[in-house]
């Protein structure tokens, strides 16, 4: 699990990969709990986004997002307020059965 927890590293995000492992993924880690919206520019591989709060419940998710392929790029926003926005890639909320209000565990000291 690779962290983005300053401006640069969750404005670079996922950008330009070709690739993801199926059992990797990207936590972006913000300063305060507000809505979130992310956009796909320059991102060459669909994802999966979860939100979470300050909790680490799941709040909102965004399942199967495709490349932006044409600008501008459309947003993707979260549905409540989240802190964490799990980027992982597409198909992978649904085949592991994430559902609202599952936690997010994680083992980093964030």
């Amino acid at each position: 699990m690779e962290l983005a927890t300053d401006n640069a590293q969750r404005q670079r995000g996922l950008m330009m990969r070709q690739s993801l492992p199926a059992d990797h993924g990207m936590l972006f880690v913000f300063p305060r709990t507000e809505p979130q919206a992310f956009w796909m520019k320059n991102t060459l591989i669909p994802l999966d986004m979860l939100y979470f709060d300050e909790q680490r419940r799941l709040v909102s998710m965004q399942q199967n997002v495709p490349p932006c392929k044409v600008d501008p790029c459309p947003t993707y926003p979260s549905a409540a307020p989240a802190i964490y926005v799990l980027e992982l890639p597409a198909g992978t909320a649904s085949r592991m059965g994430f559902t609202p209000g599952d936690v997010l565990k994680i083992d980093a000291d964030i």
